[in-house]
């Protein structure tokens, strides 16, 4: 335990991946809830990320795991331009067998604890559904249905964010903003996968997809028998002729095996935290991959569930949305200006929109002190 606690504690306080303000660990036995919450920033405004329901292989992986993602919604969020800080949770367990109502109820009250320092959503492993139970403890979640005064599913606009990233990158790369004719491989076709393949094939490109599930597969296979797939991620990196690789399901897809195979040009998807580890983005540039970083591209989804803060409108969170096309090209000309990988590149603007944030905190703290 001791090793543990120590390992999760450097991570925490180590300011290349820590940095937090807060970390709080939940538990209700009645409901055998186990949490993470992890607020890394809220020098924007609230923490907001979402929740994700998963079987770690350890309790110190989901501390980790709840630690980048918060990281990576203060990126997100500052990126978007939402004035937002950064948060995640993780609920430790498998939900297929963990989940139940008290459970969420139960989460909700760790949630409603912390006065809107954290706002909550969907992640991975909890749907609108959830949040709804959530919602009936805290005013602080968001995603849920429109029937209780959410914006729903925020996977649709997550994939729309996602192809507009990458429609900036077939600019960037071919002087076209199109996907017409070029060979796009999707890992992972589950919540936001299937309605990205919607998106590419309506631009008509050519898809070729994989994933864990077989009724994943099936539902994109049975609509659009014109769609390829293949065993696995392995063989997917690998297919001739690929133009964009599209990572959307769990972190790490790029890595010290993955990156050296891979046959795709571009690389732009859905998951979070898709570089392994420090350094790829370099192996990325090194091979001529261009990256789109995935903090930027995905950010559609909490656009959505940001926008329930203040009445959810469909149509201005799609243009809010539209909008990650010229962020994306906007990375891609800071990258090349700079000499630095676009993920360097991404991290130096929102640390900068987070700095001046602070600085203007403090000014105005100084101010009223006097």
């Amino acid at each position: 335990m001791t090793e543990m606690t120590d390992g999760v504690l450097h991570t925490l306080f180590r300011s290349e991946q820590g940095g937090h303000e807060q970390v709080v660990l939940c538990q209700d036995r009645a409901s055998g809830l186990k949490a993470v919450i992890a607020i890394h920033s809220t020098a924007l405004g609230p923490a907001l990320g979402g929740t994700r329901f998963h079987a770690y292989a350890s309790d110190e992986e989901a501390v980790l795991d709840a630690l980048n993602l918060s990281r990576g919604m203060s990126y997100k969020n500052a990126l978007a331009g939402l004035d937002l800080g950064g948060g995640k949770a993780v609920i430790i367990g498998d939900p297929d067998v963990l989940k139940s109502e008290e459970l969420l109820l139960a989460y909700g009250r760790f949630v409603e604890s912390l006065g809107g320092r954290y706002v909550t959503a969907c992640d991975v492993g909890t749907y609108v559904a959830d949040m709804d139970v959530v919602a009936r403890e805290t005013r602080w979640a968001t995603g849920r249905s429109p029937e209780n005064g959410g914006a729903g599913d925020s996977s649709v606009l997550t994939a729309f964010g996602v192809f507009q990233g990458m429609r900036a990158s077939a600019q960037h790369l071919w002087g076209d903003p199109t996907l017409r004719g070029r060979k796009v491989a999707v890992a992972g076709v589950g919540k936001v996968g299937h309605y990205l393949v919607e998106h590419l094939l309506e631009d008509g490109a050519e898809v070729v997809i994989t994933d864990v599930r077989e009724e994943s597969l099936r539902r994109v296979l049975d609509k659009h028998p014109q769609v390829t797939a293949v065993a696995d991620t392995d063989a997917l990196i690998r297919t001739e002729g690929l133009d964009i690789y599209a990572p959307c399901a769990l972190g790490g897809a790029l890595n010290d095996e993955s990156v050296p195979a891979l046959t795709a040009k571009v690389v732009c998807g859905a998951a979070n935290n898709q570089l392994a580890h420090p350094g790829v983005e370099k192996d990325l540039a090194d091979r001529g991959i261009l990256y789109a970083p995935d903090y930027v591209v995905n950010a559609g989804g909490v656009i959505q569930v940001a926008d329930e803060l203040r009445g959810f409108d469909f149509d201005r969170c799609k243009a809010k949305a539209t909008k990650i096309f010229d962020t994306t090209l906007e990375i891609f000309a800071r990258a090349k200006a700079d000499g630095i990988p676009p993920a360097a590149a991404a991290d130096r603007i929102a640390e900068q929109r987070m700095a001046d944030a602070r600085a203007a905190k403090a000014a105005k703290g100084s101010a009223q002190a006097l």
